[in-house]
């Protein structure tokens, strides 16, 4: 007979700072309450604004839910066909998040920690340091113990791009993302690539990037190694010694399970936050916002911006990343979310930008003169910056009409 295993304890750490624990209760229901010792700091790291009141003060009060962990943490967890492959490699129920959040507690997004509570604190000693893992150690009947959010088909990878890149025994512990050919769509990463270039060229702060091909990559399972390019991200969640830079998604700033990260709220509630909470950031959200309008990325969701805590506390917009032209494979004029309540590009023009920065708490000329600034220069530069692109060449002449179309760019041709 088959000894039922006993109901998950788990504790919770921001690097090595106890916040909580995620305890299992019958029928498939789960608490998330923070440790006593937390809620007293008042120099506490922040875990994420979703668990702060309007005043800025912390809940203290446990969440409980039921087949899911707490929106915080499971957003944490890959998703579609990403989840999909974790769950069958290590015999792990794919529709529960709680065993996928035991068994990839040690490498999620950030620098939160979630570890079996008989397991203690986590060592002295990060795991992430990049000599920890040597290719010649790989056993592919391991299960990969990381965790990249996300639907996309991607590992954490140790090394470097210039002496090579390796996805380790477990998939756990890289400073670097490594983001496969898509089995769909043609060259996804060389139109990413070809986006994060494009963007840091007119003056967007992007995650470091670049192009590989799979079939160099070590320890990507055979079925997966390719002569096609994968995209590489250095990972803006990890410092050179190993250490961990907490973020958040706004997804999880609004408190909401990953399914919905295109619903309830829009880019002016972003807007809005950003300017009460990073107002330093609130330019960059405009060039970024335009940008994506611009190139025609129909998928800038809310998990796709991101706050960074640096110091542990202080929020502030994360390096850009996921800027995709998805004009390429799908005719759309639509945003993700809406800007003034309207989604289509085709009526984002002056008025709708003046009406869109009127309901945002900052200075009105600053967001103005970001929009505007980076649509002349997207027409400026795209010219030119368009010959010296592994994109492919139908993506090029959708994008040029997608400029064509989008009014802020349009009054600048």
């Amino acid at each position: 007979m088959t000894k039922k295993k006993g109901l998950a304890h788990l504790s919770v750490w921001l690097n090595h700072a106890r916040v909580g624990t995620i305890t299992e209760i019958p029928n498939d229901q789960n608490i998330f309450a923070f440790d006593p010792a937390y809620i007293a700091d008042e120099h506490r790291p922040v875990l994420s604004l979703s668990f702060y009141n309007a005043e800025g003060f912390l809940d203290p009060e446990p969440q409980r839910t039921g087949m899911r962990v707490a929106p915080f943490f499971s957003n944490l967890l890959p998703e579609g066909e990403l989840r999909h492959y974790v769950a069958q490699r290590s015999g792990t129920k794919e529709a529960r998040d709680l065993p996928l959040l035991e068994l990839l507690g040690d490498d999620l997004p950030g620098a939160v920690i979630v570890r079996r509570e008989q397991d203690g604190p986590p060592p002295a000693s990060d795991f992430s340091a990049e000599g920890l893992f040597k290719a010649e150690t790989l056993q592919q009947e391991q299960p990969l113990r990381f965790s990249l959010a996300g639907v996309q088909m991607k590992f954490s990878a140790v090394g470097s791009p210039e002496r090579g890149l390796t996805v380790p025994v477990e998939g756990k512990g890289g400073h670097w993302v490594l983001k496969l050919p898509s089995r769909q769509y043609p060259l996804v990463p060389e139109n990413e690539y070809s986006m994060m270039q494009f963007a840091r060229a007119i003056g967007i702060t992007v995650a470091e990037n670049g192009l590989v091909s799979a079939a160099e990559v070590e320890g990507l399972p055979d079925f997966m190694r390719t002569q096609a390019n994968a995209l590489w991200v250095k990972r803006f969640d990890r410092a050179a010694d190993g250490s961990r830079i907490h973020i958040e998604d706004f997804n999880q700033v609004y408190r909401q399970f990953p399914e919905s990260k295109y619903r309830n709220y829009s880019y002016g509630n972003i807007a809005t936050d950003l300017s009460r909470i990073a107002a330093d950031s609130i330019a960059e959200f405009m060039r970024r916002l335009v940008f994506s309008a611009a190139i025609g990325n129909a998928d800038m969701h809310l998990k796709n911006w991101s706050l960074i805590y640096r110091d542990g506390r202080t929020p502030e917009l994360s390096p850009a990343y996921d800027f995709v032209s998805t004009i390429a494979y799908m005719p759309d004029t639509t945003m993700s979310l809406s800007v003034a309540r309207e989604k289509d590009v085709s009526k984002f023009d002056r008025e709708l930008l003046n009406r869109f920065i009127a309901k945002i708490p900052a200075p009105p000329q600053l967001l103005r003169d970001a929009a505007l600034h980076t649509a002349e220069s997207i027409v400026h530069l795209w010219p030119s910056f368009q010959k010296d692109i592994p994109m492919a060449e139908e993506a090029k002449s959708k994008l040029t009409e997608r400029m064509a179309l989008f009014p802020l760019t349009k009054m600048f041709h």
